[in-house]
C-alpha cells in the first residue's frame, strides 16, 4: 500500500478503515498524476494521495460506504469510441480526446461558445474577466466543432449544450441553434443565468425565437429560492451590503426569467443548483417544492455538488465539499421523507433499457455507461401539487432485469418471446398510473416519445463533477459528458475544467477587446 502513510496502513491492519480500491488521481498543488487508493474510513469513502513535491492529501470521495457498494453494483463497463480523436501518448488523462482507451461515447456535447458573461460571479471557472483574454469561436469554427461531434461512432450524441460564459450574449446565438439542429442535435439546450432572458417583453420574444430556431431546454443556474443562496455568486470586489442586494438582484432575475418563459409557452427548464455546505444545502427541499410548483415549466432540478476547480485551499474544500450521499439524506430529512434516498438510482442503471433498445431494433442506441457514482437521479410524479417518487410506482429493479433477458432473448432470434416478457413484466411492474407513458418511451427509441412521460414528471438528479483533491482516473475513463474544441478535440467533463480549459481556450483565444474588459469590470 505505497500510498498509504505508516499510520494508514496501521488503521487498515486494525479494522478502523478497510482497503475499497487502487486508482489514479492528480496532486491538487501540482496537477501531477499520482497513485491513489480510496478506503472506506468512519462509515464513508476516502480518497488519499502522496505527491513527493507536495507531500499529503485526503478528501471525501462518497459520504456513505454502504451507499458506495449499492451503486457499484449497477456499474456498467462501455464499449468506447470506434474513431478517437487523439492517440494514447502520455497516458489517460493527459491525452484527451478522446483518446483508445477511453470506455464510454458521448451521451451529451458541450461546446462553450463564449466566456464572455454579463456577470462576475466569483466562483466561476470561465470567465473572461477574471482570465484576460476572450474565446469566442466564430460561426464556421462552431460549425466544425459540430461536425466533429457527430461523427462520433459508434453513436453520435444526440444532445448538445450550448455553453460558455453566458451564450446569450452573442448575437448570433439563434444562428448557432439552427446550425446544430440541421447537424442532427436531436435535443439542444442553453446553460444560462438568465439575466439577459429575464428583460421584460424583450426576454418574452427572445425565448421565443430561441424556442423556434430549435432550442429544446433552458440550463439555468439556480442555487435557492432566497437571497442567500446567491451571495456566494456576488462579484468578490463587493461590500457586504452590496453583495446582499446583488444576490437579490440575482434572485428576481431568476423567478422573472422562469416567468417569462411561461408566458413564451416554453414548457423545459432545468433549475441546476450548485450545492455548497453551510451556503445552500438546507435549501434543497424547498428547491424540488419551488420546482413541484412550476411544474408547467420546470421539467428538472439537476443538483451539482460543488466542484473546486482552479486553485483552491484545502481547508475551503473540506468546508464547503459536500458528496451525493450526503444531499440525498439532506432530500430526505428536508422532504419529509415523501422522497428518500433510497428512490434515486445511479445513472448507469439505466443500461438495460439500451441493451433492449440495441437487440429490438438492431441498431446502436445511447448508453449510459458513466462510472456509477458520477450520479444519481429519479422521477416524481406530480399530480394535484403532490409528488410520488416513481420508484413507489413500479420495481425498477424487477423491470430493468426483465429488459436485460428480454435483450438475451432478442439476440437470439426470439421476438415473440421477448415482447411478451417486457408486457407481462411491464404489467407486473409498473402501477397503471404512469405505465401508458413509460412503456412506449422505453420501446420506441424514439425521441419525441419521452415528451409525454417527461411532461408528467420531475427529474431529480445530481451529478457530482471532479476536482483535483477527489480526482479518480476511472470516472473519466468513463465519462459521458464531453466539450468539443477547435481542431477536432473532445475533451471529458472533468478534465476540461481541471486541466485542459486555459490550454485549449488559450490556443484559440484572443485578447480581451477593451469594450469587453469595460463591461466585464462593471
Amino acid at each position: 500500500m505505497e500510498t498509504l502513510n505508516r499510520q494508514e496502513k496501521k488503521d487498515v491492519q486494525t479494522g478502523k478503515s478497510r482497503f475499497v480500491k487502487r486508482t489514479c488521481s492528480l496532486c491538487p498543488e501540482c496537477l501531477d498524476k499520482l497513485d491513489a487508493v480510496l478506503r472506506e474510513k468512519e462509515g464513508k469513502v476516502v480518497i488519499a494521495k502522496t505527491c513527493p513535491k507536495h507531500g499529503g492529501f485526503e478528501d471525501v470521495y462518497w459520504s456513505d460506504y454502504e451507499m458506495f457498494k449499492k451503486f457499484e453494483r449497477y456499474g456498467r463497463l462501455g464499449k468506447g469510441v470506434s474513431n478517437p480523436k487523439t492517440e494514447t501518448v502520455e497516458g489517460c488523462p493527459l491525452d484527451c480526446g478522446l483518446c483508445p482507451n477511453h470506455k464510454s461515447h458521448t451521451v451529451l456535447a458541450i461546446i462553450d461558445v463564449t466566456n464572455a458573461c454579463n456577470l462576475q460571479c466569483s466562483i466561476c471557472f470561465a470567465y473572461a474577466g477574471k482570465i484576460g483574454y476572450l474565446y469566442e469561436p466564430d460561426l464556421e469554427t462552431i460549425e466544425n466543432i459540430m461536425d466533429s461531434l457527430r461523427s462520433s461512432l459508434p453513436v453520435p450524441p444526440p444532445a448538445l449544450q450550448l455553453s460558455g460564459g453566458e451564450p446569450t450574449v452573442r448575437q448570433d446565438l439563434i444562428e448557432i441553434v439552427k446550425i446544430a439542429k440541421k447537424k442532427g442535435f436531436r435535443h439542444v439546450e442553453i446553460n444560462t443565468n438568465g439575466v439577459r432572458l429575464a428583460e421584460e417583453q424583450d426576454g418574452v420574444d427572445h425565448i421565443r425565437e430561441l424556442q423556434n430556431a430549435g432550442v429544446d431546454t433552458f440550463y439555468l443556474s439556480f442555487d435557492g429560492v432566497t437571497a442567500k443562496s446567491f451571495i456566494g455568486r456576488a462579484p468578490s470586489h463587493l461590500g457586504a451590503e452590496a453583495k446582499r442586494k446583488y444576490a437579490q438582484w440575482l434572485l428576481e432575475m431568476k423567478l422573472r426569467f422562469i416567468e417569462n418563459c411561461r408566458k413564451a409557452g416554453h414548457r423545459s427548464v432545468v433549475l441546476v443548483p450548485v450545492i455548497v455546505k453551510g451556503m445552500n444545502d438546507q435549501q434543497l427541499g424547498e428547491i424540488i417544492n419551488f420546482a413541484v410548483q412550476n411544474v408547467d415549466v420546470v421539467r428538472c432540478v439537476n443538483f451539482q455538488p460543488v466542484s473546486f476547480a482552479g486553485r483552491t485551499e484545502e481547508w475551503e474544500v473540506r468546508q464547503g465539499r459536500i458528496t451525493i450521499p450526503e444531499a440525498l439524506q439532506n432530500i430526505e430529512l428536508q422532504t419529509g421523507g415523501v422522497i428518500e434516498a433510497n428512490d434515486f438510482y445511479p445513472i448507469p442503471c439505466t443500461y438495460p433499457i439500451s441493451e433492449f433498445l440495441n437487440a429490438y431494433k438492431l441498431k446502436r442506441h445511447v448508453e449510459f455507461t458513466c462510472h456509477p457514482h458520477c450520479g444519481a437521479a429519479t422521477y416524481l410524479f406530480v399530480e394535484d401539487g403532490g409528488v410520488i417518487p416513481i420508484t413507489k410506482l413500479g420495481d425498477v429493479d424487477k423491470f430493468f432485469t426483465d429488459l436485460t433477458l428480454a435483450a438475451g432473448e432478442l439476440r437470439g432470434g426470439q421476438r415473440s418471446k421477448a415482447r411478451l416478457r417486457i408486457g407481462t413484466s411491464a404489467l407486473r411492474n409498473i402501477k397503471p398510473k404512469i405505465l401508458k407513458e413509460v412503456l412506449p418511451a422505453i420501446t420506441s427509441g424514439n425521441y419525441e416519445s419521452l415528451k409525454p412521460f417527461h411532461y408528467k414528471t420531475l427529474m431529480i438528479g445530481l451529478m457530482h463533477f471532479m476536482d483535483a483533491y477527489n480526482f479518480d482516473l476511472e470516472r473519466v475513463e468513463r465519462c459521458t459528458i464531453h466539450y468539443g474544441f477547435p481542431g477536432g478535440k473532445i475533451v471529458p467533463f472533468c478534465t476540461m475544467n481541471t486541466l485542459h480549459r486555459q490550454r485549449l481556450e488559450k490556443t484559440f483565444a484572443v485578447p480581451l477587446p477593451k469594450k469587453r474588459r469595460s463591461e466585464q469590470r462593471d
